[in-house]
């Protein structure tokens, strides 16, 4: 049987064209950074060190390199897409940035005053150093729940008009009136809070439960965008399911609907709660500053975790150390109690969202 011989290229013909190209191993890109933070590092000793132009240096360096040499081995169109990789890991490092800098500043301040006294202890009575934050905690845990209890029922019932019940001229009005709320400063918020309170209390009216209406007023808008979302989620052939079983459309809503969003709108609502919880311009002007505990939100000053931590910078009193040391405790409290939220509304995700595993 004959067997076909290959054909021999012809003397000056151009070289055959490969199919396949090379490929990097996959530690070079790590070993390329390695590098090119070890060169960087270099050039920055030999000159004078800085941070900044170590870390600019090093970024240069790298896509240079990684480019270069994936261009050699992998072709135009591998070192394109490392090329972009290397960007986009970048906007990802300069986005993380300043938070890792955020915590790192607070803990760093905030951890040597974070003491058993200061969280169970009021500034009554204190002019110097002591004192604690306990009075703040309660307050802004009354505060923003307060102001919880009465933006998400509304925020849900509009949601659930919007994309359940809306089609006409009152739904784009009401989209269009919730959009223009999102953009309502803080201030703003709070000077409706205290004019609507001074009908009914009269003039210099300060107590937490203005403060709460003046954070709804913020908090009402978030909860309807997240929540309309969310809602939106939901695949529509559930709702043709139940109506073609013959549930009434409020039961579906109730049965089928919210259940399977529960998940995104508990994230949605603890967003909205992270959002205002550091609010400090409307609760400054209509919950007041106090020195003691109050619980009662329908009675007098009542003093939250942002307020406090402003007081404390701005009136730090004598020795201000000891001022500038409780702000930044007080600050790190807030942060923790936003995290223990986010890791509620984890918890609450989990355990009532809907079941997808098999």
């Amino acid at each position: 049987m004959a067997t076909a011989t290959p054909l021999l290229a012809e003397p000056g013909a151009s070289p055959p064209l490969r199919l396949t190209r090379g490929s990097l191993p996959r530690w070079a890109p790590a070993g390329m950074f390695a590098a090119s933070l070890g060169a960087a590092l270099l050039v920055m000793l030999v000159t004078s060190f800085n941070w900044y132009g170590w870390g600019a240096l090093t970024f240069l360096l790298y896509v240079v390199v990684i480019t270069t040499v994936s261009r050699r081995v992998e072709g135009s169109r591998r070192s394109t897409d490392r090329l972009v990789t290397a960007l986009v890991f970048t906007a990802f490092a300069l986005a993380l940035l300043p938070l890792l800098a955020l915590v790192w500043t607070v803990l760093r301040r905030g951890v040597p005053g974070l003491t058993f006294e200061f969280l169970t202890t009021t500034m009554r009575g204190v002019i110097g150093a002591g004192g604690g934050v306990e009075h703040a905690i309660v307050g802004t845990l009354l505060v923003t729940g307060l102001a919880a209890l009465i933006s998400v029922p509304i925020g849900l019932l509009t949601a659930i008009y919007l994309v359940e019940y809306s089609g006409g001229r009152l739904g784009r009005w009401v989209t269009l009136m919730v959009d223009v709320m999102t953009g309502i400063p803080s201030i703003v918020a709070g000077l409706f809070a205290y004019a609507l309170f001074e009908i009914f209390f009269g003039p210099g009216v300060r107590m937490g439960a203005a403060g709460s209406v003046a954070l709804s007023v913020l908090m009402i808008p978030f909860v309807v965008r997240s929540s309309e979302e969310m809602l939106r989620l939901v695949p529509a052939e559930l709702r043709e399911a139940s109506y073609a079983l013959g549930i009434a459309k409020w039961r579906t809503v109730v049965k089928v609907v919210i259940p399977t969003a529960i998940a995104g709108l508990t994230t949605g609502v603890t967003l909205a709660v992270a959002r205002v919880i550091g609010e400090t311009a409307p609760l400054l002007l209509v919950a007041g500053l106090t020195t003691s505990m109050n619980t009662d939100p329908f009675h007098d000053r009542m003093t939250t975790l942002p307020v406090y931590a402003f007081s404390a910078f701005a009136t730090p009193g004598f020795p201000p150390e000891a001022g500038y040391q409780r702000a930044w405790s007080a600050a790190l409290v807030l942060i923790i109690l936003v995290m223990l939220l986010n890791l509620i509304a984890r918890l609450v995700s989990r355990f009532f969202g809907p079941r997808t595993g098999r």
